[in-house]
């Protein structure tokens, strides 16, 4: 693994072992040797997200941005990040693999590791929403209901991620009798053929009753679900 953690703060890479590491604007700590930075760009990320049309692009952008700006760290030298002294997690893809989280909650993140900015409804496997504009919008709403983004950062191949959390991650296992279901405010990412619903327990009758409860995500099919010790933003 190419991340070494120094704390559960702070991460160290030696870039002479993982070749140039991508991650967060503003997330670089310190380094030793010689490396040299510059802007990355993420598929998707300039021209909406693919399938989508113009449209359910610029509402993305509107609502609420596509990716967080991130930084291509290359050379011969060890940089160490951390971000706003929020938790860190290692995620091990070096079996390969489907890691989709959101772009608030993605740290940094190695070079064998493809990344694109995919529609909450695509990325949830339909989730109802179907696809196309309509797709879209109704991840829009999702994202308004539970506070993440209409948008999520996808990761595939091999390598290694590192996440950020409020008060430390929990690993849940998904692919037993029963699913998984999550506050979505605390759910961090998701990592393998994991399928997200969000389910409602509101209704006419019990609007404004249902406290912090009424939104939540059910996690679903064979994988591994990220979850934050808090309901807290980043």
């Amino acid at each position: 693994m190419s991340f070494t953690k120094i704390n559960g703060k702070v991460v160290r890479v030696d870039l002479r072992q993982s070749g140039p590491v991508v991650a967060r604007r503003g997330a670089m700590l310190f380094y030793t040797g010689n490396v040299r930075f510059s802007p990355h760009g993420i598929p998707g990320g300039a021209g909406g997200a693919p399938g989508l049309g113009g449209l359910a692009g610029m509402a993305g952008r509107m609502l609420q941005g596509e990716h967080e700006a991130t930084m291509l760290a290359q050379g011969d030298g060890v940089v160490h990040y951390g971000f706003r002294g929020l938790e860190t997690h290692i995620v091990d893809m070096s079996a390969g693999g489907e890691l989709r989280v959101e772009a608030s909650r993605l740290l940094a993140h190695t070079p064998g590791l493809q990344s694109a900015v995919v529609s909450v409804a695509a990325a949830s496997g339909g989730g109802g929403g179907g696809g196309g504009l309509f797709g879209a919008l109704r991840g829009a709403a999702t994202g308004a209901m539970t506070g993440t983004g209409m948008f999520t950062t996808q990761l595939t191949g091999q390598g290694a991620a590192v996440l950020l959390a409020h008060g430390g991650v929990f690993e849940l296992q998904v692919g037993g009798p029963t699913p998984v279901v999550v506050d979505p405010q605390a759910f961090v990412a998701s990592y393998g053929p994991v399928r997200t619903e969000l389910k409602s327990s509101m209704s006419w009758r019990n609007v404004g009753r249902t406290g912090g409860e009424a939104m939540q995500l059910e996690c679903t099919g064979q994988g591994i679900v990220y979850v934050q010790a808090s309901e807290e933003k980043l």
